[in-house]
């Protein structure tokens, strides 16, 4: 089973994107974050015609959204919660048949918090820190099987996850609230699966700011992006890649794909 994640930052403005990754992966399933389409403007016919025809999402106008694609039948995961209470469309999950049983996938798009790492300042950077709180204490008690964690989850948690671990410890996205809480939610149950590839001594990421004209010459980047599974696939973990030649398309997202392959 080939899986896909990848903050598409509007799936209509970047649906030829999409056939390309597809035309150059041809996944099983793809996961996206920031799809920025509201329910009824989803192009599913679309995605159908790609060769996705069992899909799940969550959508609204402008903002956030998640949608999961397959070629193989999914069943939605009907038990998680809203988060903070806030419907903005952050988490998408479902069941899609493996070779051994059912994998479950949670696709999350965590917020990114703003630009003050303060909660009494910055009420965006509170959101993001509950959210994660939240989500955490779900996993805690609800343990998973054979599941996969993936999506934008806008924390770079470990050291060589970020270009400058010193300069970035004060910047949203590497600070010690938000890395300790994402690695508490890691170790509710799960194994770092971009990481089983590449040692943690190693540069990984997943972001360049549109801001970097040259981004690929100054390399500042972030591992914002995150693919994890319960150690029962662990395993079968066969092969991962980070499709950094994306960020380089005509009109890319600032994201670039992370692509792993399952024996499951």
């Amino acid at each position: 089973m080939r899986i896909v994640t990848w903050n598409i930052n509007s799936l209509r403005l970047r649906l030829p994107l999409l056939a390309e990754l597809d035309r150059q992966l041809r996944p099983d399933v793809i996961c996206l974050q920031e799809t920025k389409v509201p329910d009824e403007l989803f192009p599913a016919e679309a995605l159908t015609e790609l060769g996705y025809a069992h899909q799940v999402w969550r959508g609204m106008k402008s903002y956030n959204g998640v949608a999961i694609l397959s070629r193989h039948p999914l069943s939605p995961v009907p038990d998680a919660p809203d988060w903070c209470e806030r419907g903005d469309c952050r988490h998408a999950a479902a069941s899609v048949a493996g070779e051994h049983g059912p994998v479950e996938i949670h696709n999350f798009y965590v917020p990114a918090g703003g630009d003050i790492p303060d909660v009494e300042e910055n009420p965006k950077f509170a959101h993001k820190l509950a959210f994660v709180d939240q989500v955490t204490e779900w996993f805690q008690t609800h343990h998973r099987k054979r599941t996969v964690i993936v999506g934008d989850l806008n924390i770079a948690p470990l050291e060589h996850d970020v270009w400058s671990h010193k300069q970035l410890l004060k910047i949203v996205s590497h600070t010690p609230p938000e890395t300790t809480r994402l690695n508490a939610w890691l170790d509710t149950g799960f194994v770092d699966a971009m990481r089983h590839f590449v040692p943690p001594t190693e540069k990984l990421y997943t972001w360049w700011s549109y801001r970097n004209r040259d981004w690929s010459a100054s390399n500042r980047g972030r591992r914002l992006d995150h693919i994890w599974v319960t150690p029962d696939l662990q395993n079968v973990l066969h092969g991962m890649q980070v499709i950094r030649e994306a960020r380089n398309w005509t009109s890319p997202s600032d994201h670039v794909p992370v692509m792993l392959d399952l024996g499951a």
